[in-house]
């Protein structure tokens, strides 16, 4: 026993150490450039590389995003509420359009991933209007800027990591835009799933989630690698709705996706 001592007392220093080198969170813009500073050599170590650097060190507090974050009202509401207020009944319309006249497209996707026509677009339309709207804040500095808030720092470390790779790959820039919480492209990936789940559909070389073809087969390679099975049901209580859960969190968005897809889908 004598002899594991002074290991374990080493074990202790080191951990010691390296939970006084991980940069440390806040609650205001106070502190921010000192973390980014510490953040940048955690990003290192985990490979992101110079363009990602760089990106980081331009990265502005997001003091816009820290509002929204604090202030996500709609999904308190009732389902009825939630739908009316995100205009379902217009995504459904639109969404059958949609459907008629890309079918080649849509059912090509449900061949290769199994996901039915309905749950994309629907996806599709709630996210961003269909492309109407992808937002228009800094995907960097908005996820930055959650990483650095002490709220939920843990949930959005490993999407600045990706944010960051992501601009390595050429994928984005430090200028991209996207939604008030880093979200971006037509469905509004956050950064460490576009990272992990982004097909380049077109074949042109580069995953590119503002154009429509890339971001619905990762939307749809997502749900398929969360677990999606072909050919099954994605109601409430049915096999897939639990897919459609790890795409958002919030139960109302859970229900509304899939109430609408199933009538995009003619169900």
């Amino acid at each position: 026993m004598r002899r594991l001592k002074p290991l374990a007392m080493a074990l202790g220093f080191s951990l010691v150490a390296s939970s006084a080198l991980a940069a440390a969170c806040g609650n205001s813009a106070d502190g921010f450039s000192a973390w980014k500073a510490a953040f940048a050599k955690e990003a290192a170590a985990e490979g992101v590389g110079a363009r990602g650097l760089e990106a980081l060190s331009g990265a502005q507090y997001a003091s816009g995003t820290i509002a929204a974050d604090r202030n996500q009202k709609s999904f308190k509401y009732s389902l009825e509420k939630f739908m009316q207020v995100r205009g379902a009944q217009t995504i459904i319309s639109q969404g059958r359009k949609r459907r008629a006249q890309d079918a080649a497209f849509y059912d090509a996707l449900e061949r290769q991933y199994g996901v039915p026509a309905g749950v994309l677009i629907a996806i599709h339309g709630m996210e961003t209007g269909f492309g109407g709207f992808m937002g228009d804040s800094s995907v960097v500095s908005a996820i930055v800027t959650l990483t650095y808030d002490c709220r939920r720092s843990d949930f959005f470390r490993p999407h600045a990591l990706g944010a960051l790779k992501l601009v390595d790959q050429g994928a984005i820039t430090a200028q991209t835009k996207g939604a008030k919480h880093g979200e971006l492209g037509h469905t509004q990936f956050l950064p460490g799933n576009a990272l992990r789940y982004g097909v380049d559909a077109n074949g042109d070389g580069r995953v590119d989630f503002y154009n429509l073809t890339d971001a619905l087969a990762s939307t749809a390679n997502f749900l398929r690698q969360k677990g999606w099975q072909p050919g099954q049901g994605y109601q409430e209580g049915q096999p897939n709705f639990s897919v459609i859960q790890q795409w958002n969190a919030a139960g109302v968005y859970q229900k509304a996706i899939a109430l609408m897809g199933a009538q995009i889908d003619g169900g």
